[in-house]
């Protein structure tokens, strides 16, 4: 613990340097020595700076970011190498299985419980894997690098926050990105959009209850109307678009969604 406590205060006591990203790990520490001011100036606390001093450049999020296929593939490719078919199944056998688990959901937000679920398949295979990065590292090695810095920085200091509240560690796992839970939420995105809805206070994303309450809750608050459309073209693909960049990723939740409820 007293090795921790010193690097905090390298971090925090070292000659101000001006915010410099980067392009590889060679300058990722300085960085982490500007950022750690930053930080605390945004409310971060000591448990938040611990993680920070501990994170390490990762360079495996680098190297999945700057290779992602998603925008490469066209529609009927990328449903198919991303198993929309089984989606759609085993989409359709879970509402069926608990009805009222997913009605209570629509009810409360307005979304379609098979665009929640759509988002789900696609995210983790409904659970089954949601990842194996470490969390804070991803997000601040994406903060710090110069592609990504200015998207980034906000959800770094995030999970910094999320730290502080002890719904996150400096060894929590999730996607290569940062992403967490079910349906793999940025840091940012948990705070500003994450919902309770098991109703025990905390709101955790590896809680199905909780991230399919917040999925719909992102949803609704970005502009969700509900009883319309979601196709493309109709007022709420405007909505899906938010959740993904990938135009590809948008086209396959919503005609998976429209075959889950079909």
């Amino acid at each position: 613990m007293f090795k921790s406590v010193l690097l905090i205060t390298a971090l925090l006591t070292s000659p101000a340097l001006a915010a410099q990203c980067g392009n590889d790990a060679s300058g990722f520490a300085a960085w982490k020595q500007q950022f750690a001011r930053e930080a605390a100036s945004a409310g971060v606390g000591q448990r938040g700076l611990l993680a920070l001093a501990q994170t390490t450049y990762a360079t495996r999020t680098i190297n999945a970011d700057r290779n992602q296929r998603s925008f490469r593939y066209d529609l009927d490719d990328f449903m198919r190498i991303r198993g929309a078919d089984t989606i759609v199944a085993q989409g359709k056998r879970r509402i069926a299985r608990n009805p009222a688990f997913y009605d209570s959901i629509e009810r409360a937000f307005g979304v379609p419980a098979a665009v929640v679920v759509a988002i789900h398949g696609m995210e983790t295979g409904f659970g089954n894997f949601m990842g194996d990065a470490n969390v804070v590292s991803a997000i601040t090695t994406l903060a710090y690098d110069c592609r990504r810095s200015e998207f980034f920085t906000g959800h770094a200091l995030a999970a910094l926050k999320l730290v502080d509240q002890g719904s996150l560690s400096s060894n929590t796992l999730g996607a290569m990105h940062g992403e967490l839970g079910h349906t793999q939420f940025l840091p940012g995105n948990v705070i500003a959009y994450g919902y309770d809805g098991d109703g025990n206070g905390v709101v955790d994303l590896t809680n199905l209850t909780d991230s399919l309450a917040s999925t719909a809750n992102f949803l609704r608050q970005k502009g969700w109307r509900p009883g319309a459309g979601y196709q493309e073209g109709q007022p709420n693909f405007a909505v899906i678009q938010q959740w993904n960049a990938a135009g590809v990723y948008q086209k396959a939740i919503a005609i998976m969604a429209a075959r889950i409820e079909g």
